[in-house]
């Protein structure tokens, strides 16, 4: 198979895509993965995602912070698991998904994937945009979005490297500034008064939110190994990743949406415009400004992972093909353009468009999540076949694994009844006064189902062997 050169350290621009990266070029420690994940949450879009809490799901202050607590708690977790993934196989998240879907079943989780980068790069322009015309009204919105998104496509052309430097940067300005926003609101009795005042529960906003919260991890997963790839197999830990995986991306989920849950019940209406009422106008305009820089740290990660799903699709049909520097970019330009027409589409109705994003993005994410652990951690025990990822007929793995994707379907099937959007609302989720159970159906069916049917194959075999040949991972292979 032809194959792309290996990156040279002297290089600016990162060389590798989706082909596993040898021991002799990895490097980087767990640690740095803290700042990657915290800067990649602290963003104006958290801080709108927590005034979900009163604003959509009609909770007061004690109920709003305990539900963003339990939803980032829990769904931290399974995100964090999906760490260990990348210094063990050396390649990206969605690659790894071969192994249990097959190389041509795994495309239905990569096209989803894609839609989904595309709605949290248009959903973060769209935060962005606004927030900075807030600032600088000379500039319309729509110019806005276009300066974030470019800003973004040069770190994401960039490479991996330079997201994780611009990682850290970003975590320091963040902190920075909540804590800013955090000593103004502590000190500001008006806005504490409105908020403690508010006391208001239902169980199904609880859950509601306590789903969001959830769903903000997880959503996350497809994508977290493709940034511990690099690290050592020897060094870079299954605990040290998971935990500083695990910190970063709670830590940096839960501190701004609980301000956003105090934001929410002190300005009813759109927190962005409400900043400047509760921190001041000239705190309001360096926080805003702050936030939207960290935006473009957090679409530089959405613009690389969708080029990494692109490349992935087509070299399921094309095997022997792995881009160079300049395809990648253009792989990174194409869904730039196509984020940004979706956030100038849906900047007026946001919210609503958000709030149904994300119900569906955890409709679809949360059996794979399920079925992938359950493989990695219980089956296979951490051992793949790297070179059958790459292989045309998809090696050992083939080209659908019917386990995989059968119970994906029965799981997504089973969510039905307890879906509720704004477009529709499912028999049981109707009965209980309009609670969202599906994330939870969709988790427990797809981990139970596809353990379930692992055991069966194993008992089936002879030898005892999990539901396909598994080989010791090298990540020196060569596909």
């Amino acid at each position: 198979m032809k194959r792309q050169r290996p990156a040279s350290p002297a290089r600016f621009i990162e060389g590798r895509t989706i082909d596993a990266v040898p021991e002799d070029e990895r490097h980087g420690r767990p640690r740095d993965l803290f700042a990657l994940w915290f800067a990649a949450n602290i963003s104006p879009l958290t801080l709108v995602s927590g005034t979900l809490a009163p604003v959509v799901f009609g909770l007061g202050l004690w109920p709003g912070i305990a539900a963003v607590l339990l939803g980032n708690l829990a769904g931290g977790f399974l995100m964090a698991l999906h760490a260990a993934q990348g210094p063990r196989l050396g390649v990206p998240q969605l690659i790894q998904s071969r192994g249990q879907f097959g190389s041509h079943g795994a495309l239905l989780v990569t096209v989803l994937v894609v839609f989904m980068y595309a709605g949290w790069f248009a959903s973060n322009l769209v935060i962005a945009g606004q927030a900075l015309h807030q600032v600088v009204p000379a500039l319309s919105v729509p110019a806005w979005l276009a300066v974030c998104a470019t800003a973004g496509l040069v770190v994401a052309t960039v490479g991996h490297d330079l997201i994780h430097r611009v990682g850290r940067w970003a975590t320091a300005l963040a902190l920075l500034l909540l804590a800013l926003c955090a000593v103004r609101v502590l000190t500001a009795p008006a806005v504490l008064q409105r908020a403690a005042g508010n006391d208001d529960f239902s169980l199904t906003g609880f859950v509601g939110m306590a789903a969001t919260g959830v769903l903000l991890q997880i959503a996350y997963a497809p994508y977290v190994s493709d940034y511990t790839r690099y690290m050592p197999s020897d060094t870079a830990g299954r605990r040290a990743t998971l935990w500083c995986t695990y910190w970063g991306c709670v830590l940096g989920s839960a501190l701004p949406m609980l301000l956003g849950v105090v934001m929410g019940l002190a300005v009813a209406d759109d927190t962005i415009s409400g900043l400047a009422a509760v921190l001041g106008g000239t705190l309001s305009a360096v926080v805003l400004f702050g936030f939207a820089a960290v935006v473009v740290h957090i679409n530089s990660m959405n613009l690389y992972g969708t080029a990494l799903c692109l490349v992935t699709a087509v070299q399921t049909f094309r095997h022997r093909w792995l881009p160079g520097r300049a395809t990648r970019t253009l792989l990174i330009a194409a869904p730039l353009a196509a984020g940004l027409t979706m956030a100038l589409a849906f900047q007026d109705s946001f919210l609503a468009s958000y709030t149904d994003f994300l119900s569906v993005l955890q409709y679809v994410l949360i059996p794979w999540t399920a079925i992938n652990l359950v493989d990695f951690y219980l089956v296979r025990r951490g051992t793949y076949d790297v070179a059958s990822f790459f292989a045309p007929a998809g090696g050992v793995y083939g080209r659908f694994r019917t386990p995989a994707l059968l119970v994906y379907a029965a799981s997504f099937a089973l969510q039905i009844p307890f879906m509720h959007t704004s477009a529709y609302t499912g028999p049981v989720a109707h009965a209980l006064g309009g609670t969202d159970l599906a994330w939870a159906v969709g988790l427990v069916s797809a981990a139970a189902g596809y353990g379930a049917l692992a055991r069966l194959g194993a008992r089936r075999r002879p030898d005892g062997a999990p539901i396909a040949p598994a080989v010791t991972a090298d990540p020196r292979s060569t596909p």
